[in-house]
């Protein structure tokens, strides 16, 4: 939180009952949302900056340029998307790859402002009122909206939408509306979602937030098949031209009934976003090198302190420059599967923990440029560290004697090395705990009581971190595990990924600044046997659970930070991933043709919405859109 007071009140928690004060509670009670009036926004604690007649975001230029194009290769994705290939349209179920951002062809109930926590403003829908105690919401549609083909957006679109999502959805969509149960289209421009009343705090976000879906399109077309077939959109964006697995382009729909809103003032400049797609790092570089493509985020270090010498980067065609990265940073690292009975021993977690010398790699694959992670919560207020406060103590007292007894005292961090690549200190604690797991060194391999060998296979779907990889194995191997790096295409890494088939394999997943239902994606037991959650380690503890329920139920972000940071204990004394690293900027280089604002939102870099294509830097270094 920034700036002075708010209306959010002070926690005040005490004695053991605190532990049970949190969870089951009605929406009103948390929510410091009004009921029984219009609002033109939502927030997780009903505090919004913008006032209802509000012109423009803060972090835009409202008369931005608009035309041109960009064109990048993906650093983020959601659902099946997969930023290597595509064989898929279809972004809104488990089955198939398909193609990143293909979300910008939908329109939402609601849209979120970048520069605040979790807060969405009306954008299908003009206002909302919240009824009965949190458990209707009844919102009102702009009659102007429609979808591409020209016919209206109704409240019949909107039910059927949350309806098939809640049913076929993906698992990452369908698991979070377990707790809505019905939506009914009152009249055209009217529609009400209803909830069960338990429902996590920020499920009513989520749902104003999935996209709106054709009900007489997916009359005709099955919505649970995977298809190279362009769904029929409402958003700012239609597919384009595309080549499967290689690139795709949105246009940008004419004259879009959306562009007038106050949450698109300055946004969408583009008119085209063309995505192009490789298989390896090296080669996406290349292509950038080569102008392939015009926006890059980089996320290699080695890359960015040796390969931008290029001479277009000598010549001013090509720019690089830092920004700050101000979002929570998250947790990444080789996640491990504690499905497998090699690996569902924390003490044997905890020594590939301590085979992995990050100060070594750090120095010298990745030019200092790191910082170590340790928290799943990392460069965030929801970040454990020192000694539970008397509150986060309330919560987690119940389950003394359940949990380690780290819990109670200072959070588990990963062990600094000397540097050497092969710290003998740490070696000998990782031997220390593979022999209390009952693994011992026997004809020179790491073998259990039936003499079965240690075999592990660390998984993924692009060879830039073998260097990394193969220093840690080289530890791994000292402790007598048969350990190897396998490097597969990147269909095969999400099915294998999906279907959790895997020992060890790279992810980072970074949470929002206000968590709540989606805590039980990553971490809660009713995801752990989910095909396609995020639930990577298969993570299931009851005091985890009781955990993400109190941060679910939390009233004020203050009693949410609390849980969190009592989540964040549990989690890390579990040992479920070998951390990596984080850094708090972004990387960022592009051909000389873009604009942007002078300040950016602290929860975002919307380089593909809020920046623009400047004619007059293109045309000084040769290129036209």
């Amino acid at each position: 939180m920034t700036g002075g007071p708010d209306r959010r009140t002070v926690l005040k928690l005490s004695g053991a009952a605190a532990a049970t004060t949190l969870a089951g509670l009605p929406f009103r009670a948390f929510a410091q949302v009004p009921l029984g009036e219009d609002r033109h926004g939502l927030s997780a604690f009903g505090d919004l900056k913008y006032p209802a007649d509000f012109k423009h975001f803060d972090y835009v230029r409202p008369d931005a340029p608009k035309g041109g194009k960009i064109s990048y290769s993906p650093g983020q994705w959601a659902f099946n998307q997969n930023p290597n290939t595509f064989n898929s349209l279809n972004t809104l179920i488990l089955k198939g790859d398909a193609a990143v951002r293909l979300e910008i062809i939908f329109a939402s109930l609601m849209t979120r402002a970048l520069d605040e926590p979790d807060a969405l403003y009306g954008f299908a829908a003009q206002s909302v009122r919240i009824e009965n105690d949190g458990k209707l919401y009844r919102y009102k549609l702009r009659p102007e909206a429609k979808f591409h083909d020209g016919s209206p957006l109704t409240a019949e679109d909107v039910a059927f939408s949350i309806a098939t999502l809640k049913k076929d959805g993906h698992p990452l969509i369908s698991q979070q509306m377990l707790e809505v149960e019905s939506a009914e289209a009152i009249s055209p421009q009217e529609v009400t979602i209803r909830f069960s009343g338990r429902q996590a705090r920020d499920i009513p976000l989520m749902v104003a937030g999935l996209p709106i879906l054709s009900k007489a399109y997916y009359s005709k077309q099955p919505f649970t098949e995977s298809t190279m077939e362009p769904p029929l959109g409402c958003g700012p964006y239609k597919v384009g031209n595309l080549a499967a697995g290689r690139f795709i382009e949105y246009e940008k729909v004419k004259d879009w009934w959306g562009d007038s809103l106050p949450v698109f003032a300055g946004q969408n400049n583009f008119d085209v976003i063309r995505i192009e797609m490789f298989r390896d790092r090296q080669v996406s570089l290349e292509g950038f090198k080569g102008g392939a493509y015009w926006f890059r985020e980089e996320f290699t270090s080695r890359f960015w302190a040796n390969s931008y010498d290029f001479p277009a980067i000598k010549d001013g065609r090509v720019i690089r420059f830092e920004l700050r990265d101000e979002r929570p940073s998250g947790a990444q690292g080789w996640w491990i599967n504690t499905r497998r009975d090699k690996l569902s021993d924390p003490r044997v977690r905890e020594a590939l923990i301590c085979a992995f010398d990050f100060e070594w790699t750090n120095a010298n694959l990745m030019f200092g440029s790191y910082i170590r992670t340790s928290s799943v919560f990392e460069n965030s207020p929801l970040k454990a560290e020192g000694p539970p406060s008397a509150a986060e103590l309330s919560l987690l007292e119940p389950f003394r004697g359940k949990v380690p007894d780290e819990v109670f005292g200072q959070p588990f961090v990963p062990p600094t090395s000397d540097g050497s690549g092969q710290d003998r200190k740490l070696l000998r604690r990782a031997t220390e705990l593979l022999r209390s797991a009952g693994w011992t060194i026997q004809d020179g391999a790491l073998r259990n009581a039936k003499g079965d060998r240690y075999i592990l296979e660390i998984l993924d779907d692009d060879p830039i971190f073998e260097a990394h990889v193969l220093a840690y194995i080289k530890n791994l191997k000292l402790l007598g595990i048969d350990a190897s790096f396998r490097v597969v295409d990147p269909a095969q890494f999400q099915s294998r990924q999906r279907s959790f088939d895997f020992d060890m394999m790279p992810r980072r997943w970074a949470l929002s600044s206000t968590p709540g239902d989606d805590l039980r994606l990553f971490f809660g037991s009713s995801t752990a046997k989910v095909e396609g959650s995020n639930n990577l380690p298969g993570v299931s503890d009851p005091a985890i659970d009781a955990m993400i329920d109190h941060a679910v139920a939390a009233r004020t972000r203050d009693e949410l930070t609390l849980a969190c940071k009592a989540l964040d204990r549990l989690v890390r004394a579990g040992r479920y991933w070998v951390p990596h690293w984080h850094k708090p900027t972004y990387w960022l280089a592009t051909w000389d043709v873009f604009g942007r604002p002078d300040d950016g939102p602290r929860y975002g870099l919307p380089f593909d919405t809020a920046w623009w294509f400047d004619t007059e830097k293109a045309a000084r270094i040769g290129i036209r859109a």
